[in-house]
């Protein structure tokens, strides 16, 4: 059973990259006759081409985050895995894949701003300052989350925190080998690799690692509060990008251990229901909450801020959209596939959550191959601190653009890199109740991250209407779907914590924006929206 859900949906991916990634290609007209962003404003910091292999490696580990692990073993643990399975496949294809490669394409024909920015240009300036307020505010939310969840792994584990250090510092090395010294890619990273996945073999018998890797929590939440503000303000070329790529061979390892596990892993117990019914208890039904816990596995909001953000000012070639866009949310639609196949394998979740859960599934996988179970674990959970750590440096650096873009670019970049950070430390150690203020408001992050998907899908077909003169259908389609299920879901939060009303009110915020946001995406459809000049070309 694990094989056939493996391959099926490897075949399905590459399938749908070929044919629904080329049809999306030919509506937007990808040409590499067309100058990029990253060369028409190139300026050695955000404005940087990149090989698109290291791009890929960059926005794969960005969008990744826990998403696409957590989301989907939560739901299969809910409702069985052949629905979460479902969702994870149709949805990476026609949803997820639609709207990533969208905001991307969408972002580079905008100079390599923001979906925010083709907001302000095809429905109207009001608009644009509306979802810029509510996607920095989620930023400021991811921040604190993955700096809390990266902080915590760190404190737990002194090789998880040894191996992702390490990354950081060959980052830099590596990023002056390829841009400064010449050295050629494929030897620079023939150098970096082996190093960077020999750490976590050192680290996991290392005294000497132990024992000085070995901080509390609050001293590791200080260390990453400095490493992501150095990350949003440094050349991207120096150490985000970099620093993503060489995580992106510790993403592609667990990958590959994910597809030899499934393959040739008839011998793990696989008598995990397939289906567990309709509705699991609290305000868990099938629809909407399947759809929103799953998220990153299907479909996310914050792949739109990350395409937009980062990796439209990185675009080597127009063509490479289709590569990066399309193609990192069909490869993460995978990961997704191999999440479920470790709780599939575990029975359910583990004691210590669905983190534990898919290392546990990993280091089993890994053993298929000898490596050691400890060895293996490690492997699984640093892949994961991968994912987590990439999405936080590159949210710290969205919050940032997000700051900036609202204030016309007349801020700071280290101003704006500030504020986020303060921000997300407030979320972490402001407490109300005996609760940090993060946890009150991290309920709603589901659901409100899904509605900057659904809004970033409406953003986009609208300039391809009005902008490209093409049918937008493809994208109508996943957004009618997406708005009903995250007003749903956000009617379901206010019904089941009236008693919190700090959630119930921003839920009720969401809804009222969304509302907003509908009726000048309706005006501008009916052509009574801003009267600009044509920025496609």
């Amino acid at each position: 059973m694990l094989a056939i859900m493996f391959l099926v949906a490897a075949v399905l991916f590459v399938a749908a990259y070929f044919t629904y990634g080329n049809f999306q290609a030919r509506v937007y007209g990808l040409s590499n006759e067309n100058k990029p962003p990253s060369e028409v404003y190139f300026d050695g910091v955000d404005y940087v081409p990149a090989h698109p292999s290291v791009l890929l490696g960059h926005h794969f580990a960005s969008i990744a985050g826990a998403g696409p692990i957590v989301g989907p073993i939560t739901a299969a643990a809910i409702f069985g895995w052949l629905p979460t399975y479902l969702w994870c496949v149709i949805g990476s294809i026609f949803f997820g894949g639609v709207h990533d490669m969208g905001a991307l394409v969408s972002s580079m024909r905008h100079k390599g701003l923001s979906v925010g920015e083709v907001v302000d240009r095809w429905i109207g300036r009001r608009g644009k300052l509306l979802f810029l307020t509510f996607t920095w505010l989620a930023l400021v939310l991811v921040v604190a989350v993955f700096l809390e969840l990266s902080a915590g792994s760190f404190a737990s584990d002194p090789a998880v925190a040894f191996s992702a250090t390490l990354y950081i510092f060959m980052a830099l090395v590596f990023g002056v080998m390829v841009y400064k010294k010449g050295i050629p890619l494929s030897v620079s990273t023939l150098i970096m690799v082996p190093i960077v996945i020999g750490a976590v073999f050192f680290g996991s018998y290392s005294d000497w690692v132990q024992a000085n890797f070995n901080f509390d929590i609050n001293t590791w939440r200080m260390i990453l509060a400095v490493y992501i503000f150095l990350a949003s303000v440094l050349p991207v070329w120096l150490l985000l990008q970099p620093r993503d790529y060489l995580a992106s061979y510790m993403l592609y390892f667990s990958v590959l251990i994910g597809a030899i596990g499934m393959i040739f892993g008839s011998k793990f117990a696989t008598d995990f229901p397939a289906f567990k019914g309709f509705y699991g208890g609290g305000t868990n039904y099938m629809w909407p909450m399947l759809f929103v816990i799953v998220a990153c596995g299907a479909i996310s909001g914050f792949h739109s801020l990350v395409g937009s953000g980062t990796t439209s000012k990185q675009l080597k070639t127009e063509k490479d959209a289709q590569l990066v866009g399309y193609g990192s949310m069909l490869l993460e639609g995978q990961v997704a596939v191999i999440a479920i196949g470790t709780v599939v394998v575990a029975g359910g979740i583990m004691q210590g959550g669905p983190t534990i859960t898919y290392g546990h599934g990993i280091g089993q996988f890994a053993s298929l191959i000898g490596i050691g179970p400890k060895v293996g674990m490690s492997l699984g959970l640093l892949a994961l601190n991968s994912f987590l750590l990439t999405s936080l440096d590159t949210a710290t650096r969205l919050a940032r653009y997000q700051l900036q873009e609202f204030f016309d670019m007349k801020l700071n970049k280290y101003v704006a890199t500030l504020i986020g950070v303060l921000g997300a430390l407030f979320l972490l150690y402001y407490k109300t109740g005996g609760k940090p203020a993060w946890s009150l408001i991290w309920p709603i992050f589901g659901a409100s991250n899904q509605l900057v998907a659904a809004l970033a899908l409406l953003a986009v077909a609208v300039w391809v209407k009005n902008g490209l003169k093409k049918e937008n259908k493809f994208l109508m389609y996943p957004f009618f779907f997406m708005i009903a299920t995250t007003i749903a879901a956000l009617f379901l939060l206010i019904k089941s914590n009236l008693n919190n009303m700090l959630l119930a009110g921003l839920s009720v915020v969401l809804i009222v924006l969304a509302v907003m946001l509908l009726k000048e995406a309706r005006d501008a459809l009916m052509g009574k929206g801003p009267k600009l000049e044509d920025t496609a070309k």
